[in-house]
């Protein structure tokens, strides 16, 4: 009889990406099992200190602007948090005050790595789906926190900020993005205050055409509504695989 069918644990591994009933070798984890550990211990390490290839993603995107946030590098990034939810001041010329529905920002966040793969789709995606809104340009913004997207908003006189942002990889996923959303940005608005749709990637994640479904219903909810976060509950009756249930608040 082949191991696997004594094996009780079998059949839920085919259900979750998530390391349950591994097995051992004396008083040791078997070598597979050590090695994929690893394996995936450095590809999370990778995709945080990925550099985001601006150039690629303003080919896909034209008329996109490039900015950052006050951490001058990674290792400053990665170590100050609160500046990396900062613009650098000298990025504010770069950004045209107006009179915009809304603007989507591109941060590289915590996973470059998910950002190249999944951000252009679910922007080219969600852009095909607000027709009428009035948008600011889009933004590329590096070394950034998902705050940075307030002070964008602002200087741009942004309604709504959407930013797409590599989440902070795990070891099953290093590749998801997430997307969050804020009404009336400002420096200093909690996260209470935003709705955050996690999870989109293409390993079993939410697909960057559902992604873009719920951001657009929710977006059209915020503008008429005037508010976003824990007062805003995604109630479009869409269903996709992969979407997690609420997606309420940060």
């Amino acid at each position: 009889m082949p191991p696997e069918e004594n094996d009780p644990w079998a059949k839920l591994r085919q259900a979750t990406r998530a390391r349950i009933g591994l097995g051992r070798a004396g008083d040791a984890m078997k070598i597979g099992d050590v090695l994929d550990f690893q394996f995936a211990h450095a590809m999370a390490r990778d995709a945080v200190h990925a550099k985001l290839d601006v150039a690629t993603l303003k080919a896909a995107l034209p008329g996109a602007l490039q900015v950052h946030s006050a951490a001058k590098d990674r290792e400053i990034y990665l170590r100050r948090p609160d500046l990396g939810r900062a613009l650098a001041p000298e990025c504010l010329e770069t950004l045209p005050k107006g009179d915009y529905d809304a603007v989507i920002v591109i941060g590289d966040g915590l996973s470059a790595t998910a950002v190249m793969q999944n951000a252009v789709p679910v922007a080219q995606a969600l852009l095909a789906r607000l027709g009428g809104m009035k948008l600011a340009p889009l933004v590329i913004a590096t070394q950034a926190r998902v705050a940075l997207g307030d002070d964008i908003g602002a200087a741009l006189g942004a309604r709504l900020v959407v930013m797409l942002i590599g989440e902070r990889p795990g070891l099953t996923v290093s590749d998801s993005l997430g997307v969050y959303l804020t009404f009336d940005p400002k420096r200093g608005t909690p996260d209470s205050a935003r709705n955050c749709i996690s999870n989109v990637h293409g390993q079993g994640g939410l697909s960057a055409e559902a992604a873009a479904d719920m951001l657009a219903w929710l977006m059209r909810e915020a503008l008429r509504r005037g508010l976003t976060g824990v007062g805003l509950k995604e109630a479009s009756g869409l269903t996709h695989e992969g979407a997690a249930p609420l997606v309420g608040q940060a």
